[in-house]
């Protein structure tokens, strides 16, 4: 006699305790963001600083951050190819290694030929692990819940740049560099082992998107354009305010309110963006990268009180960079459609990276004939020449031109989670 339907044991979905916002593989991606965000974060500014333990001059401190952001965008450009080889997991585990093993070979030297060595391998493994860390967002969650996911992901993302940017500075001045080396490395190598490589049926689908998504940068160009131009600053700041103001204590103060500025910043365009659409930001936030910028010029002259300028200035370019980060994103996926948002995110993450490294190259570069001060006021004009096209891609997405918010990706980062 079959059982009655109350007595039988109700069947569980596929995959339920796996899946989701607290479905463990989730947990553990988010695990492994922070791991390697502990990672690449302080080594920002403290890499560079090694590199200057040793005797290089501001171009060579500059090129360790370049080098970094020109390995990783290098592999960005080959993730279509790497894809074919690897499962989007096997990628992350394998970035994790990259970025965490080289960071233990730092202490062997601080000539500036072996620790851009270093931080190419590390900026290797930096590439893989930004490309996949996000594209596992959209393939461990569902659809209706990717909103949240990719918010909780960003503070995956953001936590370990509020805290562990100004603490590395501060921990390497104080205590050694060598622990500070030790730490980062240890912990992308136990994000790595966070991750189960296996590959699960439902990434094949990601993996094949990924694969198909070319980099159409036309559809793109004022956005990237505008956050490219704006990321040139952060990796100014981040690689040399350590080495430009006199009191110890302040280069970790202001690094530590630039990061979490930025989170805050996404978070309330996020908000915005909900409520009153897309783009209304955007020229604010380039304004405030421009004083941000104009204030880091201030801070770091000879006149300047180092101290209170650049805390006030991290807080205003970090509203303005976390808030056209937000805005950029939007726009772009906006642009490449339903079925874009792979083209559109590595666009996005090229930008990024690509201003960052170029930033630290051209301050090193330029502050032999401007002084630090001066680079950091260059900074601020160019940003300000980029307004222009911002104000364009505000009046554009004011007139709803472009992709409808009904096709807009599900997975598009509008928010930070409330």
């Amino acid at each position: 006699m079959p059982l009655s339907p109350p007595t039988q044991r109700r069947r569980r979905p596929a995959g339920d305790e796996r899946t989701g916002l607290a479905g463990r593989d989730f947990l553990l991606l988010l695990a492994a963001t922070v791991g390697t965000f502990s990672n690449y974060a302080p080594l920002l500014s403290v890499a560079p600083l090694w590199s200057a333990q040793g005797g290089s001059g501001n171009a060579g401190v500059g090129a360790v951050t370049g080098v970094t952001m020109a390995a990783t965008v290098g592999v960005q450009l080959c993730m279509r190819w790497l894809l074919r080889r690897l499962s989007l997991r096997q990628t992350l585990v394998f970035g994790a290694l990259l970025l965490g093993l080289p960071t233990f070979a730092y202490p062997l030297s601080t000539g500036l030929g072996w620790v851009l060595a270093v931080s190419a391998v590390r900026g290797v493994g930096f590439g893989m692990v930004a490309v996949a860390g996000s594209a596992l967002v959209a393939e461990l969650v569902p659809a209706h819940s990717r909103g949240k996911a990719v918010g909780w992901y960003g503070v995956a993302v953001g936590l370990p740049q509020v805290l562990c940017l100004p603490l590395g500075v501060w921990l390497a001045e104080h205590i050694g560099f060598t622990p500070v080396f030790v730490a980062a490395g240890a912990l992308s190598v136990l994000a790595a082992a966070a991750i189960r490589p296996q590959r699960r049926q439902g990434e094949s689908g990601g993996s094949r998107a990924a694969k198909s998504g070319e980099v159409p940068l036309r559809p793109f160009g004022r956005p990237f354009t505008v956050l490219i131009t704006a990321a040139c600053a952060l990796g100014g700041v981040t690689s040399f305010l350590p080495l430009a103001l006199s009191d110890s204590t302040a280069a970790p103060v202001a690094l530590f309110l630039l990061s979490g500025a930025v989170v805050v910043g996404r978070w309330v365009a996020g908000v915005v963006s909900d409520r009153v659409g897309t783009g209304r930001l955007l020229v604010p936030s380039v304004l405030a990268c421009v004083v941000g910028m104009g204030g880091f010029g201030l801070a770091t002259a000879p006149f300047g009180d180092g101290a209170v300028l650049s805390a006030v200035a991290a807080a205003v370019y970090g509203l303005g960079f976390g808030a056209l980060q937000n805005d950029t994103l939007v726009i772009m996926f906006r642009r490449a459609g339903p079925h874009g948002h792979g083209a559109a995110s590595t666009a996005w993450n090229m930008a990024y990276d690509a201003g960052t490294g170029i930033g630290a190259m051209a301050v090193g570069v330029t502050s032999h004939a401007l002084g630090v001060d001066g680079s950091f006021t260059a900074a601020a004009v160019l940003i300000l020449l980029a307004a222009p096209l911002a104000l364009r891609d505000a009046r554009t997405e004011n007139r709803g031109e472009g992709p409808s918010a009904a096709e807009r990706p599900a997975e598009t980062p509008t928010h930070m989670p409330q």
